[in-house]
């Protein structure tokens, strides 16, 4: 069907919701990419083939969703079972038929499958009473996890393009923009720049030619949440593009997605296809005089791609290098056209703007950071998964009632925010609100939303060095602030690392930091320093203990440790067959003993040993 006028998508919507109210129970299976891994796939097609046999009342194969990330990744993979919202995990294709015999059929509880809450011991039936879930605040990732991925009729049954609808029936564009400088939408991708002001500026921009641009390339190690919703909500990302290209007079946008996203691309594809279809996307949408077109357009794996200009570069065909900043991309950017570019994140939200409104927007966060922020919580921490959270959410509340604390209770050291460009904050800064300002403030960055949480058992120095490692790899080398000032401030972390650094290295990285700063041409540069920075501002001591005491108090840096074999062995010989060496020798029921000679300091030893008789020193 092809929607010729907005009343047809009223009728459309309509004759949804009425056919999805007789469907009274669902199946709900994750199909985000950690859950396809461990055998999602399977596990749909084995429901399929079983509830088609059964024939059981209430539950056809229509009942079957294949949705979106859950969040909470390391359980899976997970099968929900509405309305009650009874929640099992790690499932396997075996538990199928017992699911549907027992569960669906009879209504019993299987407790093996039921989520067992680390910090109380016991069994929780519902989602919606596990912490991991019960302190978040879904807005932008509502969807995920209750429709179908490239389902159309589901994402109209939530309420989809009504905001399009709204927008090109009964709003000019300076309204749309209006609102969305109201709501106080901050772009999601980095800086927080004010999503309203981009786009007005880009509108007044006089040319023939306007462009919009998701940047869906997400480069920080560890981040997922642009990827979760391209692959589990992409008509929500089509809708926000296609508002944002009605308000500034686009007809034509790109969404550029990284190389390692290959689910994405292709549910956006199939997304974008059917939006077409659907008189939702190309020309004369909704029967008006709008017209706008999508692409995408796939990355090469640069990291310095993330970057707007290097990104608009990279679309055109040509080398992903940045240019100066001077040069505004939403004055002149895409083919030297006036281009606006914001994230997945912040496109997904505008259909929710539109539809709420502004104030009601406004009324989540805080004044100056309104709104939600999607989160990749990872880590040493138990509950590890995609998170959403209104801004000045405490990190605190982030990692302990969310994350469900540090991993075997150990000691809370740092967490890192902001991808490899971010800073790393200290247990005193626990109660920090998380929001742009607040973050920046403290020498930190919100970047695209990776949160990475540490213990006591990680080195800052070796944190520092292995991200200063990443940025130096990834540097475009255009400009020579970046290109020679990281690779100098990571052979300083290298030296430090070897305990052949001096005090007087320290203040030698601190300047050399200001001027890289300073002087790069794009971000990359601006903030690579952040990491370095951050730990010697909060972990100073740590540093002065690499370099006074040749000490590594984590126990992480090779050439500052030793591996010794104490008292409380046992001599179950667990240690000796992951030595790569041969370096641990002993009898059973004896202590071993460690050759220094032949030792390589791996730690295979360390992380078998489960009677803590090995103490690095």
């Amino acid at each position: 069907m092809h929607l010729d006028n907005p009343q047809q998508l009223i009728d459309w919507h309509d004759k949804i919701i009425a056919k999805q109210k007789k469907i009274k129970k669902k199946i709900l299976v994750c199909c985000g990419p950690g859950c396809l891994a461990n055998g999602a796939q399977d596990i749909i097609d084995k429901f399929k083939t079983v509830l088609k046999e059964k024939k059981i009342s209430g539950f056809t194969v229509e009942a079957l969703k294949e949705t979106g990330c859950h969040g909470f990744c390391e359980q899976g993979p997970l099968v929900v079972m509405e309305p009650k919202g009874l929640y099992y995990t790690k499932v396997k294709v075996k538990d199928v038929e017992d699911i549907i015999e027992q569960s669906i059929k009879n209504d019993k509880i299987i407790d093996r499958l039921l989520y067992n809450d680390p910090q109380t011991d016991k069994k929780i039936e519902r989602y919606q009473d596990i912490k991991f879930y019960s302190h978040q605040k879904k807005v932008v990732l509502n969807n995920l996890g209750n429709i179908n991925q490239c389902n159309i009729e589901d994402y109209i049954a939530n309420d989809g393009y009504q905001a399009l609808s709204k927008v090109i029936t009964s709003m000019s564009p300076q309204k749309v923009i209006d609102t969305i400088t109201k709501s106080g939408l901050r772009g999601r991708g980095g800086a927080g720049f004010p999503t309203g002001r981009k786009w007005a500026t880009c509108r007044k921009v006089e040319s023939d030619t306007h462009y919009v641009i998701c940047n869906g390339d997400e480069g920080d190690p560890g981040a997922f949440m642009d990827r979760a919703l391209m692959e589990g909500d992409p008509f929500s990302v089509l809708e926000g593009m296609t508002i944002a290209a009605f308000a500034v007079g686009a007809k034509q946008g790109y969404i550029y997605v990284r190389e390692e996203y290959p689910l994405a691309v292709v549910n956006l594809q199939k997304a974008i296809e059917i939006a077409n279809e659907k008189g939702l996307l190309g020309d004369n949408i909704l029967g008006t005089d709008f017209s706008f077109n999508i692409k995408i357009s796939r990355g090469a794996g640069a990291f310095v791609c993330g970057e707007s200009s290097a990104l608009m570069k990279s679309v055109a065909g040509e080398v992903g290098e940045p240019r100066a900043k001077y040069v505004r991309s939403v004055v002149k950017g895409l083919y030297d056209r006036p281009t606006v570019l914001n994230n997945v994140e912040t496109f997904a939200n505008v259909p929710i703007i539109i539809r709420k409104g502004a104030s009601w927007y406004q009324k989540i966060g805080t004044p100056k950071n309104s709104g939600t922020k999607a989160f990749s919580l990872v880590g040493k921490v138990r509950n590890t998964g995609l998170i959403e959270v209104a801004m000045g959410t405490t990190l605190r509340e982030i990692i302990y009632d969310i994350g469900g604390g540090i991993i075997d209770d150990r000691p809370f050291k740092a967490v890192q925010t902001g991808g490899p460009s971010g800073g790393c904050l200290p247990a005193s800064k626990l109660d920090l609100p998380v929001d742009f300002d607040s973050l920046n403030e403290a020498g930190s960055m919100m970047g695209s939303g990776g949160m990475i949480v540490m213990d006591d058992l990680t080195c800052m120095v070796d944190v520092a060095k292995y991200f200063l490692g990443f940025l130096v790899n990834e540097s475009c080398g255009k400009c020579v602030p970046c290109r020679e000032g990281l690779y100098q401030l990571h052979a300083l972390t290298v030296k430090v690392s070897e305990g052949k650094a001096e005090e007087a290295d320290l203040e030698k990285m601190e300047k050399l930091s200001e001027m890289v700063i300073i002087g790069s041409l794009c971000g990359l540069g601006k903030s690579g320093p952040n990491p370095l920075l951050s730990t010697i501002k909060y972990f100073r001591d740590e540093y002065m203990a690499h370099i006074r005491d040749k000490r590594c108090p984590a126990g992480v840096c090779r050439a500052l440790i030793t591996y010794k074999i104490t008292d409380a062995c046992t001599g179950c010989m667990a240690c000796i067959a992951p030595c790569p060496t041969n370096a641990i020798t002993g009898k059973k029921n004896e202590m071993h003993v460690i050759d220094q000679e032949l030792c390589t300091k791996c730690g295979a030893c360390f992380a078998v040993c489960r009677y803590d008789a090995i103490l690095v020193s």
